[in-house]
């Protein structure tokens, strides 16, 4: 008997440019969708100076942390919280590498490869750990409870009684599910 792993959550978000460019920001969601992937949280927003440089806080001694602070709270982007098996892996081989030019040669299928533009634009982030999806939540969804997920929703959306609402692009379910 194969025992049932837990649905893993991961931290996706939409950067700027995508969010301005209904055909990519269409896209992506769709790639989303397609592959499995459960939008537990779904939230729309322009990062505040000081979350954008909590959130980056690794990269504060980089040459780019200006500029990739400066440009996330350049206008809105969307953050999802994402679940499925192995979303942090499944997330990230969907997005490609992290440097765009690079990326369009060696995997041109991926989501930075058609919609990034620059290293700093490169369409999407994605969380690398379960210990990053729990830091990055606390800033980019601090109302998000980790424990309420694993105790009352995860069985639910693993079982896949689950609706969505295309208009707000979330899963949902009610609590007689």
């Amino acid at each position: 008997m194969t025992s049932v792993r837990p649905l893993q959550l991961t931290l996706a978000i939409m950067k700027p440019h995508v969010v301005a460019c209904p055909f990519s920001l269409l896209d992506i969601r769709r790639t989303i969708l397609d592959n499995g992937f459960y939008v537990v949280r779904s939230v729309r927003q322009t990062m505040k100076l000081e979350q954008a440089e909590r959130f980056y806080n690794e990269h504060k001694s980089k040459f780019f942390y200006n500029r990739l602070v400066t440009f996330m709270t350049s206008g809105p982007s969307e953050a999802y919280l994402l679940a499925r098996e192995d979303a942090i892996a499944v997330w990230r081989c969907l997005m490609g590498p992290t440097k765009v030019f690079k990326c369009q040669l060696s995997h041109p299928n991926t989501i930075r490869a058609k919609h990034g533009l620059t290293d700093t634009r490169n369409a999407t982030h994605g969380s690398d750990s379960d210990e990053s999806v729990r830091r990055e939540v606390g800033i980019m969804i601090p109302q998000f409870c980790f424990e309420h997920w694993k105790q009352m929703e995860e069985l639910t959306f693993r079982r896949g009684k689950v609706q969505f609402n295309k208009e707000q692009f979330i899963h949902f379910y009610t609590h007689g599910s």
